[in-house]
């Protein structure tokens, strides 16, 4: 089962564990966070990562979740990545997370995948006007 990493800005990583948490009825194995908090240093933040991806990893690899490209928890994750092992993706959503805890008993290139398409379906305008063309 591929083991999901969340490295967020504090406390969105622990907001999202305990919004799975109540869509799954309790808690989701192999699924952890980070939350990264202001002026935290960075050597701490890797060893932390670095330490969770060794307790996700099964062997089936792990999706790393992150919020900002270009922000600390994302920095903190460059150096994180293996192709095919460990993989990074930005920008995380409830439904980019449902997704990948969703299909993460399949490869991690799916999950990935899984995961960026549900970010992508899951951001849409809710509304239920009628629209006239």
């Amino acid at each position: 089962m591929v083991g999901i990493l969340l490295m967020t800005h504090a406390p969105l990583g622990e907001a999202f564990l305990a919004a799975v948490s109540h869509v799954f009825r309790g808690k989701v194995d192999h699924l952890e966070a980070i939350d990264v908090v202001a002026d935290q240093d960075l050597a701490d933040v890797q060893a932390l990562a670095t330490a969770a991806i060794k307790r996700l990893d099964d062997g089936s690899g792990v999706l790393v979740i992150t919020d900002v490209k270009g922000g600390t928890p994302a920095n903190c994750c460059n150096k994180l990545a293996d192709a095919g092992h460990v993989e990074i993706i930005a920008g995380i959503s409830l439904p980019m997370l449902l997704r990948a805890i969703t299909y993460r008993t399949d490869t991690l290139d799916v999950v990935v995948e899984m995961a960026l398409a549900g970010a992508q379906s899951g951001a849409v305008r809710v509304d239920n006007r009628i629209r006239v063309q």
